[in-house]
């Protein structure tokens, strides 16, 4: 099998800079909804059969546009949901970011995996939503030939991709500075383990690979 992971578009809440991660508040913007077709028109031919996405707006407009253009159904799960940020949800101010930045510190520099923005999520409760998610797709199309698209946020992908991914580390995800709008990382299933072939594009080199 093979795995997409594909973050959205640029969203409303991209252009307010704001924190924007529950509900149904900020969609795609123009520029976004044309990155997701974009997207779409890339993903055109890589035989996708199933797509699963965040439930926060600008995934699922992604994610519809994509389904649409493939003729494919997806399916909901808060699985690959953006972490919950708490006091700072709803926020633009520099404190709310202050906050957020804090808590990034803490789960990518100091390796403190339960520091949370009061209210919100830590990146323990991250990996309990998003690891057993992913765990159960391999689980269930391991040996076969499906490709899978998930479309998520960058947020999601820089914490949980290094857990999923056996050759990528949260300093290979920052040498290339993270996700850009529709940014999507392919990977494929070798022997129980998802290992990254091509990042946004680009093949990496079979020593990267293996």
């Amino acid at each position: 099998m093979q795995m997409l992971f594909a973050r959205h578009g640029e969203s409303q809440a991209n252009l307010l800079h704001e924190i924007s991660n529950r509900g149904l508040k900020h969609g795609l913007t123009r520029k976004g909804r044309q990155q997701a077709l974009t997207l779409a028109e890339r993903l055109t031919g890589r035989g996708i059969s199933r797509i699963y996405t965040s439930p926060l707006l600008r995934a699922l407009e992604t994610a519809a546009l994509v389904a649409n253009r493939l003729d494919l159904e997806f399916e909901v799960t808060g699985a690959l949901r953006e972490f919950d940020c708490g006091v700072a949800e709803g926020r633009s101010d520099p404190e709310a970011w202050q906050l957020w930045q804090s808590v990034f510190d803490a789960w990518t520099v100091r390796n403190e995996w339960e520091a949370s923005i009061q209210g919100g999520e830590s990146l323990r409760d991250l990996q309990e939503r998003f690891v057993p998610f992913i765990e159960s797709l391999t689980d269930r199309f391991a040996g076969s030939g499906e490709t899978v698209l998930c479309v998520s946020h960058g947020g999601v992908y820089w914490m949980m991709l290094p857990l999923v991914l056996a050759n990528v580390d949260t300093q290979f995800i920052h040498a290339r500075r993270g996700f850009d709008y529709t940014a999507c990382i392919a990977a494929e299933l070798r022997q129980g383990r998802l290992w990254c072939t091509e990042w946004n594009g680009t093949r990496l080199p079979e020593e990267k690979r293996t």
